[in-house]
C-alpha cells in the first residue's frame, strides 16, 4: 500500500507520460465527455451555447465566411462549430479522434443535409490534399499538446492552409497559471462518477512546473479489477511565447484577442486567442 501511494503521489517530468486521448476513446468517459459537449449551459468539453453562437457570428464576419470558404476544425468534437459554419455556406472539414463525437456530428449533418466532411482521426496524423482558408483549434486544445506535438501540428497546419490562410486558436494565460495551486485530493467516485460506471476510488494530484509554465492534473483511478492513471497536461502561454512558437512554425500573429468571439485582449484574463496568418 505504501509503494502504491508513493507512485500515486510521484511527480513525473514534464510531458513524461501522455494519455489525453484516453478521455475521448474510452467507451464510458467518451460518453460522459459527449454529454458535457452537448450541455449548452456550461463551459466544459465545449463552450456554452450562447458563447458558441457569438463566436460563430464573429468568425463569420472577421473571416468573411460564405459560400466556398474552406474551414478545417481541428478537435471538432460533436460539430458544434462545424454545423453552424456549414449553415452559412462554408465547406467544413472536422477532425476528431472521438468515435462517439464524430458519430453524433455525422448524424446531425445528415439530418440537416449539411455537406460536412468528418474525419475520425488523431489530428496529429491528419493529411489531405485540400487547402483551407481557415483552420480553427478552439477550447484551448493547443495547450494539451507537448512541445514536440505542437511543433508537428504547426507543420501540418502550415501545409494544409492556402497561402495567406489563417489560424484561429485560444490558449491559457500566465494569469491562469498563477491562479492554479498544487493539491492532492482523494475521494470515492471522484468527480461524481465521471471515470467509471462501477464503484471506484480516485486520486487527483495537481503539479505545477514554473520553469515550463505547465500544470499536470494527474488522476489515478482504482477500480476493482484495474488501476489506471490519466495525465492531463496543460501548457500556459504568454503572448510572447505563443507568438514565438507560431513564428517558428511559419506563422505571423496578426491579432490578439480575449477569446474566439472577438473580445478585446485582456492581459489579466485566464485565456486569450490569436489570429495568425501563414507567412
Amino acid at each position: 500500500m505504501f509503494q502504491m501511494l508513493e507512485n500515486i503521489n510521484r511527480r513525473p517530468a514534464p510531458w513524461e507520460f501522455y494519455t489525453a486521448r484516453d478521455l475521448w476513446t474510452d467507451a464510458y468517459t467518451s460518453e460522459r465527455m459527449l454529454a458535457f459537449h452537448l450541455d449548452e449551459t456550461v463551459d466544459a468539453a465545449s463552450r456554452n451555447g450562447g458563447f458558441i453562437d457569438r463566436s460563430v457570428e464573429w468568425i463569420a464576419a472577421h473571416f468573411e465566411v460564405g459560400a466556398g470558404t474552406k474551414i478545417a476544425d481541428f478537435g471538432c468534437g460533436p460539430g458544434l462549430y462545424a454545423a453552424r459554419l456549414a449553415r452559412r455556406g462554408a465547406q467544413v472539414t472536422g477532425i476528431d479522434f472521438s468515435a462517439r463525437s464524430i458519430e453524433y456530428a455525422r448524424d446531425v449533418a445528415q439530418v440537416e443535409g449539411l455537406p460536412i466532411r468528418y474525419v475520425q482521426q488523431d489530428y496529429l496524423t491528419f493529411q489531405t490534399d485540400e487547402r483551407f482558408d481557415l483552420v480553427m483549434m478552439i477550447m484551448c486544445d493547443f495547450c494539451a499538446l507537448s512541445p514536440t506535438q505542437r511543433e508537428k501540428l504547426l507543420r501540418t497546419l502550415h501545409t494544409v492552409l492556402r497561402p495567406g490562410g489563417a489560424v484561429l486558436l485560444d490558449v491559457y494565460s500566465p494569469a491562469a497559471f498563477t491562479r492554479r495551486a498544487e493539491t492532492a485530493t482523494y475521494g470515492a467516485g471522484l468527480l461524481d462518477g465521471f471515470w467509471a460506471s462501477a464503484p471506484y476510488y480516485g486520486f487527483l494530484n495537481v503539479f505545477k512546473y514554473p520553469a515550463e509554465q505547465v500544470v499536470l492534473d494527474k488522476y489515478t483511478i482504482v477500480e476493482a479489477d484495474r488501476t489506471r492513471t490519466v495525465y492531463n497536461w496543460l501548457q500556459y502561454f504568454s503572448p510572447e511565447t505563443l507568438t514565438g512558437e507560431l513564428a517558428a512554425g511559419g506563422f505571423e500573429v496578426v491579432t490578439l484577442l480575449a477569446d474566439v468571439a472577438g473580445a478585446l485582449f485582456d492581459p489579466g484574463a485566464d485565456e486569450f486567442a490569436v489570429v495568425a496568418r501563414k507567412a
